[in-house]
């Protein structure tokens, strides 16, 4: 099991450190289907339909099916075969300058990883200096205040409310930022993985940040001040990458490692204590027995599923979905939570991820029908002349109508 890694950026919005990676199953590319729609019945879906039905209710005929066309994967038709000798050789001589594309497009990438870590180098003051400011070690200078005041939108028709007396003195005890990495997150791609019992332990994360490796790969450290769930100050994973690069040059992910967390004494938050009563059947007493059950929790990020090799022939679509998945948030932790970490906590960043996907499409109309719209307004008005010359004009259409209907 392998998924791949591209450098190129993924957007011009948010900044990319290893690109918008796609996920694949031998260095092959996961394909995102469109939602199937339903069409119109026609004879040969009832054909169609009995065939599926023969394949259900025969899975050794489909594992058949699926096991011969596996083994036809990647050989060849016999076309470049039957090529003459020197039409061969020239075949030939196309891989070897593909090869030595594949040659530059690997040193490309091993280039823009250097130049990733030669800025990362430059935003780290920035990220230490937001830490500081929300976690209220230090104060934004006012040109810093006035630089962001100026992105944010001003009614000028509304009075701007002036805060209570107890207001401002409540505010002044307010250092930082409070539950800012939670609110960032739960505005986020992490918000589905966030559960109400994660919030509690969230709303002790000071900071969260990255840091590249000596070999490909990157890693993600979260840092909490001291709680009531566990005992580490810093929560990390890491993402590990293959040491030789894939088609195209792209880096391949490999597998990633968390941290241990040690919970405090019932209070880990990935499993949930049931407790039931049971009876001895002879001696009637009762005990009450305690059972551990795993239940949902962000924090099961910290312990991934193990990858398949290529080697399974048997593949779990489960562990596969979970390894997307995971390697996924991954990356929307690297390129999009920690370097626009303030638009993730005001909801800005929303509006740049959902692009054109919520515009109305009622509002749009093909370029083809407005032409035909304009098509039949060019007829009507002919029409309409022709009805005036054939009268003396001094009426309009509709009262010539009227009339003929009297």
């Amino acid at each position: 099991m392998a998924i791949r890694a591209s450098t190129a950026k993924a957007n011009g919005t948010l900044p990319s450190s290893t690109p918008q990676n796609t996920p694949a199953s031998n260095n092959a590319p996961i394909s995102r289907a469109q939602q199937p729609g339903v069409a119109s019945i026609k004879e040969e879906d009832f054909d169609r339909a009995a065939a599926a039905s023969v394949f259900a209710s025969n899975p050794k005929l489909v594992a058949m099916m699926q096991n011969k066309l596996g083994s036809l994967v990647g050989r060849s038709s016999g076309y470049v075969e039957s090529l003459p000798t020197p039409v061969r050789k020239r075949v030939a001589g196309l891989k070897g300058v593909q090869k030595e594309y594949a040659k530059l497009e690997a040193q490309f990438q091993e280039e823009v990883l250097e130049l990733e870590k030669k800025f990362f180098s430059k935003y780290r003051p920035l990220y230490e200096k937001r830490a500081q400011i929300i976690n209220g070690a230090a104060e934004p200078s006012e040109e810093e205040i006035q630089a962001g005041e100026e992105d944010e939108e001003e009614d000028e028709d509304e009075e701007e409310e002036k805060p209570s007396q107890e207001e401002s003195a409540d505010a002044a005890d307010i250092k930082g930022i409070p539950e800012f990495w939670l609110s960032a997150m739960k505005n986020s791609s992490l918000a589905e993985t966030i559960t109400d019992r994660d919030e509690a332990a969230l709303k002790s994360l000071t900071d969260i940040r990255m840091e590249y490796l000596d070999r490909p790969g990157f890693r993600l450290i979260f840092e909490f001040a001291e709680n009531e769930f566990f005992t580490n100050k810093t929560i990390s994973k890491t993402y590990f990458y293959q040491e030789e690069n894939g088609y195209g040059g792209d880096f391949i992910y490999d597998h990633a490692e968390g941290d241990k967390i040690n919970w405090k004494d019932g209070k880990d938050l990935t499993v949930k204590v049931e407790s039931k009563k049971q009876r001895n059947k002879n001696t009637k007493q009762t005990r009450i027995v305690k059972k551990t059950i795993p239940t949902p929790s962000f924090f099961d990020f910290f312990n991934p599923a193990m990858p398949l090799s290529d080697e399974d022939e048997e593949v779990d679509e489960d562990i596969e979905a979970k390894l997307e998945l995971d390697y996924q948030l991954g990356e929307d932790i690297k390129e999009k939570l920690i370097p626009r970490a303030i638009d993730w906590f005001t909801g800005e960043a929303l509006q740049f991820e959902q692009g054109f996907d919520d515009f109305d499409e009622d509002e749009f109309e093909d370029e083809d029908d407005e032409d035909d719209d304009d098509e039949d307004l060019d007829r009507d008005e002919d029409d309409e002349e022709e009805s005036d010359e054939d009268g003396d004009g001094s009426k309009p259409k509709q009262e010539t109508a009227e009339c003929k209907q009297s």
